[in-house]
């Protein structure tokens, strides 16, 4: 009986290649509710102060990026694999009719929940008289 899986040495061969951006790094819920948009999404291993919220003309845009916390003048360490993930991830979502001003968002245990409200969607049609 091997304890080793029987794919463990072909996983291993294209993993050396090189980390491949995966689409859904930040998964997320979106939900309506009381009014408001909600995002609740899941961003573990990074802080607060690694996330930005931007919100510009309905498209709201989150980043998170962590850096390297490894030089590479640090002898002390050799590693034999390196799965964690460091760099830049971002997801954006457009709206049309949202309270920029008053976006609301919290940060704990890896989760990111923020609050967009809605705004009521006044009537812009224009009736355009025929001379």
């Amino acid at each position: 009986m091997s304890l080793i899986p029987r794919n463990f040495y072909l996983d291993d061969i294209f993993d050396d290649f090189g980390r491949m951006p995966r689409v859904n790094e930040m998964k997320c819920d979106v939900y309506e509710s009381d009014g408001n948009y909600n995002i609740e999404m899941d961003i573990p291993g990074y802080d607060k102060k690694d996330i930005t919220i931007e919100c510009d003309d309905g498209v709201l845009t989150i980043t998170a990026e962590k850096n390297n916390e490894v030089k590479d003048e640090d002898d002390s360490k050799k590693y034999i694999r390196r799965e964690r993930v460091y760099g830049k991830v971002s997801r954006t979502f457009t709206f049309s009719d949202i309270n920029e001003e008053n976006i609301k968002a919290e940060f704990n245990n890896g989760i990111l929940k923020i609050v967009v409200p809605k705004v009521e969607k006044t009537e812009s049609k224009k009736v355009i008289e025929i001379n």
